[in-house]
This record gives structure tokens, sequence and C-alpha cells, in this order.
């Protein structure tokens, strides 16, 4: 502070902060003492760095530096319980790829632990976190297929912690079916156009 006019404006910045009481300046030794119960000489600092020089220093009171080492304590995930229900479906499925696209489909959603399904009965076991209705109606809107809830149950209350998949499959209480592959071809195969009378190029060919 080399003159009157640095001193009033030192003053006039300090004297805004919350806390500070009183701003006494000693130009000839370049010190500033601000009194105040409550002022933070931490934010003080900080804002005579930022708005006159990055050189002002800190005398009284002692910050304590930080210890870079020392190690964060994890936080703690809080631990949400679950409540798993078991919905029975009934919807219509006329071959083994149709009930495969159905189960694939509904284990893509939100919430769902295991799925089964019946092709025989017409039968789609659901189990998970979910609201039955609005599976019912996703699995309309996605497939475009009729669906009725047959029967819902109340399960075991399962734990998540924190953030995480929503859509985790569980195998607790589930059966394991395995299908065998399709005895047909699922692509549709065309006819020889070779003896077709729209083959404009069938006498070239012959």
């Amino acid at each position: 502070m080399h003159c009157e006019g640095c001193c009033q404006k030192v003053s006039r910045c300090l004297k805004r902060l919350d806390g500070v009481e009183d701003v006494v300046i000693d130009s000839a030794n370049r010190k500033v003492v601000v009194k105040g119960k409550n002022a933070d000489p931490l934010k003080a600092l900080q804002t005579l760095q930022k708005k006159y020089s990055r050189n002002v220093e800190l005398i009284s009171p002692k910050l304590k530096p930080e210890d870079k080492n020392k190690k964060k304590e994890p936080e703690k995930k809080q631990e949400i319980q679950v409540q798993v229900k078991v919905v029975v479906l009934k919807m219509y499925m006329h071959c083994e790829g149709c009930a495969n696209d159905i189960k694939k489909c509904i284990e893509r959603m939100k919430g769902i632990l295991n799925v089964e399904t019946n092709k025989e009965t017409s039968i789609v076991i659901v189990k998970g976190a979910f609201d039955p209705p609005k599976l019912v109606e996703s699995i309309k809107k996605r497939l475009r297929k009729h669906v009725e809830i047959v029967k819902q149950e109340q399960g075991e209350k399962v734990g998540s912690q924190g953030k995480g998949n929503d859509n985790k499959k569980g195998t607790e209480g589930g059966i394991n079916v395995f299908y065998y592959p399709p005895q047909y071809s699922a692509q549709h195969i065309y006819p020889n156009q070779m003896f077709s009378d729209e083959n404009v190029y069938s006498c070239s060919i012959m």
C-alpha cells in the first residue's frame, strides 16, 4: 500500500465481508488488522488476493495445512430394501422363437430379475421389482401382443446399495430352462427363378 487511496480501498473491501467489525491499516509496516468475532480470515485473504495482489499473506491466525496423504473414507452406500414381485402373465406364443423374443424383450426392461416362458400353456412368469400394470403396458407397446395378469405374488425383499444397475438378473428361486435350436430355417427361401416366366434372362441362362 503506497498511498492513502490504496488503504481506503482495502478498508472498504474488507468491511463489506460478513462478520468484519473494524479494519485497522498500518501502511508503514504494510499490515492490515481485521477485527470481528465472526470474521473469516481465509475469506478475507482470498478476497484481497483476488482483487488486489497475490502477494497477500495471512500472518495470524495460522491455518492448519491440509494433509494430502490423508485418505478419504469411502462413502457408505445406503442400502435400499426393494420388494420383489412374482407376476404370472398370459400371452399367446405359437413357437419357440416367439417365446424367446418375449423373454429377451422383458429381460431388457428396468427392474426385471428373471423371466420364464412356457409355450405350451402360453404363460410367462416375471420376477423382479416393478409395477405390474406398467409392465403390461410396456409389453403391449413393444411387442403389440395382448397381455393379461393371471396371478400376482409378493416375494422377498432384496437390498440394493446406492446407485447401480437396476436391471440386475438374479437366479434365486428361478428355473434354468434350455431350449433346442429350431429344426426349420428361420429365413424365407425364395423359389428358383430359372424356369420362371417373369425372369427375362431365363433363356440366356438355359
